[in-house]
């Protein structure tokens, strides 16, 4: 079965079942006071038979706001939602866990419009340039000869304190001081052909693609060297040689990467709640579902947050310097706020709660980041 297939189906079955299909069709802008649909009198602005708005309308504006409000229904509640989301999360998990629903978006619809918004968004976002270009690769060949100086000197020092005929154990870190000197040399030989004549495989020296290449081959010849011997056989396989032989074409590992995030980041929901729920064990009152909703409206805000970090930080660096610590600071912030709002804490519980949910969220990310590598390059 297609792991990656199976990702896209559950995505695509979450995004369904938000979705709440418009009744009624379109059709001419008739007299007030009789449905355009199915014909019935009306005396508002809805018919009381089939549902549909009294006025419909034809413009091209509206279209694109019908294309809207199918994803999430995005029409005046999203204008009440958003700003209780962002200044006062509790008060907007509270209300729509007590049945307050139909003035704000679902938390189910807007976490995976948000998602889509988010991924979207940052597809188009240039890739960050390594600034290890040319300066860097000098800098990296000043400092490879300044460490094959270092190694040659105290290969220098351990033969002359060793004499003609050195015992085992000096003769032993003669032998890894020789290897240590010839891979800098090698190292440094490489880099000097790089900066001449550039990498052969295309890539520019000094980039990020070109840096994780490097640390993927180097790591995978260290894995190699590891099972020589009787388990060599098994060298090739498992996830780790399959992880490093895959980031040696850094943009396909990357653009694997965001695929798998995309497919998968539903998994943040199920991996949140029981974390959330631990810190309410003992209390009655608050099921799973509330939790879910806590969870779904907490994950939108950081999607938004996410990406107006990654925005301001491309579109001038000194913003990003603004926004991007103004942003880490505001996480803990929105949490004690929605955790004091939405489950009516006192301060104290609401704040020792905060802390445990944010180190709880250090072991959710660790654990969505394993599933992503693994599902995204370990197979």
């Amino acid at each position: 079965m297609d792991i990656e297939g199976a990702g896209a189906v559950v995505t695509s079955g979450l995004a369904a079942g938000a979705i709440e299909k418009p009744t009624g069709k379109a059709g001419e802008d008739h007299a007030h006071g009789v449905c355009s649909d199915c014909g019935a009198e009306t005396s508002g602005n809805f018919c009381a038979n089939c549902g549909q708005p009294t006025h419909v309308h034809r413009s091209l504006l509206h279209l694109g706001e019908e294309l809207l409000h199918g994803v999430m229904h995005f029409d005046a509640r999203i204008w009440r939602t958003l700003p209780l989301l962002w200044l006062n999360p509790g008060r907007l998990t509270r209300e729509w866990v007590e049945g307050k629903r139909t003035r704000y978006v679902s938390p189910l619809a807007i976490f995976l419009f948000t998602l889509f918004v988010m991924f979207f968004a940052l597809s188009f976002m240039p890739h960050p340039e390594s600034k290890a270009g040319g300066g860097g690769l000098a800098e990296r060949i000043a400092s490879q000869r300044v460490g094959l100086a270092e190694a040659e000197k105290a290969l220098v020092q351990m033969r002359t304190e060793s004499g003609a005929q050195p015992d085992p154990t000096m003769q032993m870190a003669i032998n890894a001081g020789q290897k240590l000197v010839d891979d800098r040399r090698a190292a440094l030989a490489r880099l000097e052909v790089e900066q001449r004549d550039g990498r052969a495989d295309g890539l520019k020296p000094g980039s990020w693609q070109a840096s994780i290449k490097d640390m993927a081959t180097e790591e995978a010849g260290e894995t190699k060297i590891k099972v020589m011997g009787k388990d060599a056989e098994k060298e090739g396989h498992g996830v780790v040689a399959t992880v490093l032989k895959k980031l040696q074409n850094p943009d396909l590992a990357v653009y694997k990467l965001q695929q798998t995030m995309y497919k998968f980041a539903f998994l943040l929901v199920p991996l949140s709640i029981p974390f959330v729920a631990l810190l309410f064990l003992w209390k009655r009152g608050f099921t799973l579902y509330d939790h879910g909703v806590f969870v779904l409206y907490s994950l939108t805000f950081m999607a938004m947050l996410l990406m107006l970090m990654v925005v301001s930080a491309t579109i001038a660096g000194w913003l990003g310097g603004i926004v991007i610590p103004l942003g880490l600071l505001a996480v803990p912030v929105h949490v004690f706020a929605q955790m004091k709002g939405a489950y009516s804490l006192s301060w104290f519980s609401a704040l020792w709660r905060t802390i445990a949910l944010l180190v709880f969220c250090n072991i959710v990310v660790g654990l969505f980041v394993t599933a992503i590598i693994y599902l995204g390059l370990g197979h």
